[in-house]
């Protein structure tokens, strides 16, 4: 099957770097990553492109509409909350774009219109007037539009309300709620039935990112996704938010017609929504299918480098470094495997009879290494490994300070301890 080439904008975003992991891996999926700015989707996404304005600004759709033609784009997913509807407004794209319709991108992305439009249905926030004189303390102030708890506040006091509320007249002063929250990821197929409905709690939450997540059960979290998905209609892959009152009601808090940062929990429960959302998209029928065992997601920073470095050969040693507590080290493999991959010639440096008793081959055989390494080099006692290193375009890792120092003050080449090797390994894909 020809791959559906899928262009995910803005790329860098959390969402977009969800995506990426969902994609990235799959035989019909050809991925491409634009942004704006430079930022951590250039480390990710093999075809990336940068420079595309900023959805607020004119040329944006313009910009768009050229990668489209440019890369034969197939299909668009858009990884924000503004782009979503700026996007969804140009009818040429129509077709192109993984998301839900209009109407509805429109209103989920305002919290006053989400909760106008779910005011008789489901338990949504008291909203407050600044004029109010019954306002019971605190309160939580919000954007209307926007994400995360960028712009967000906790007013104790009418004193602190004045305050906020001078700085942005424009904050939604709603009730606090101060219990657990919930994620429910879902998604509707191009029929409009609702095929997955799965509540996580947001244990953890870093900027208005739930970092630490788990599956959470309450038959109400299906009751309350029925409900938004008959009132509104949704494609594809969404979400929506709801937190505990003090009572343990659930209020909803908003919906959002996109992939969510932290549904690689639920990816990893054997449901890639953005993979099925593809799927929908090219109005092919999909099959759900749940792992029973208990997964927990924990996010932190992660590091990509880039390292302007060219060398055709690595000359690796193998006690301590590809072997480390006389298991493989599971941390090298991935860079070995690479070098496999573009040709760069493996070369093992080795005095492990010497420290074990027994020949590197068998070692090699023993631990299913026999197939890695182009030459196989025993190092004897009487010699240094840096007169073993023939080949000059080259670099050499070892666990050991004084082996590196001595082939580095030998041959100037670049060394390498093992900690250093993740710079090393190109995360594109």
């Amino acid at each position: 099957m020809k791959k559906v080439r899928v262009l995910v904008f803005p790329c860098g975003t959390e969402i977009g770097l969800e995506i990426h992991n969902s994609l990235k891996f799959s035989r019909l999926v050809k991925l491409y990553g634009a942004n704006s700015i430079p930022d951590h989707g250039k480390f990710v996404y093999r075809n990336y492109i940068e420079g595309v304005p900023f959805f607020y600004n004119r040329d944006f759709v313009k910009s768009i509409k050229r990668i489209v033609k440019e890369k034969n784009i197939d299909l668009i997913f858009p990884a924000h909350d503004g782009v979503i509807v700026k996007i969804v407004q140009e009818k040429s794209l129509h077709e192109k774009i993984i998301t839900s319709p209009l109407k509805t991108c429109v209103i989920c992305r305002s919290k006053n219109k989400t909760y106008k439009y779910f005011n008789s249905l489901l338990r949504v926030p008291k909203v407050y007037l600044p004029s109010d004189r019954n306002i019971t303390f605190p309160v939580f102030l919000k954007p209307d539009i926007g994400q995360g708890t960028r712009g967000t506040h906790i007013a104790d006091s009418y004193e602190d309300l004045k305050y906020y509320l001078k700085k942005d007249p424009t904050l939604l002063i709603l009730e606090f709620l101060p219990n657990r929250e919930y994620t429910v990821d879902c998604f509707t197929d191009r029929h409009g039935v609702l095929r997955f409905v799965g509540p996580r709690i947001r244990a953890r939450i870093s900027y208005g990112i739930s970092v630490n997540s788990y599956p959470a059960e309450n038959a109400k979290f299906e009751e309350i996704a029925q409900i938004i998905n008959k009132n509104l209609r949704f494609r594809g892959v969404w979400f929506y938010q709801v937190k505990e009152t003090k009572e343990k009601d659930l209020v909803l808090m908003e919906i959002a017609p996109r992939v969510g940062g932290s549904m690689g929990l639920t990816r990893n429960s054997g449901i890639n929504l953005p993979l099925l959302a593809v799927y929908d998209a090219l109005d092919m029928d999909i099959l759900i299918h749940r792992n029973s065992h208990h997964v927990e997601i924990d996010r932190a920073l992660i590091t990509r480098f880039k390292v302007k470095l060219q060398y055709k050969h690595v000359y690796i040693d193998y006690d301590d470094t590809v072997l480390i507590d006389k298991e493989t080290n599971p941390w090298i493999m991935p860079f070995l495997y690479q070098c496999i991959n573009k040709k760069i010639k493996l070369h093992l440096l080795s005095r492990h009879q010497k420290t074990y008793g027994e020949l590197v081959n068998e070692s090699l055989n023993k631990h299913r290494l026999n197939q890695i390494f182009d030459e196989i080099i025993n190092v004897s006692d009487e010699k240094e490994k840096h007169e073993y290193i023939t080949k000059r375009n080259a670099i050499f890792i070892d666990d050991s300070f004084l082996e590196r120092k001595k082939v580095s003050d030998a041959l100037k080449i670049p060394v390498f301890d093992i900690h250093e090797v993740e710079s090393l390994v190109d995360w594109k894909y």
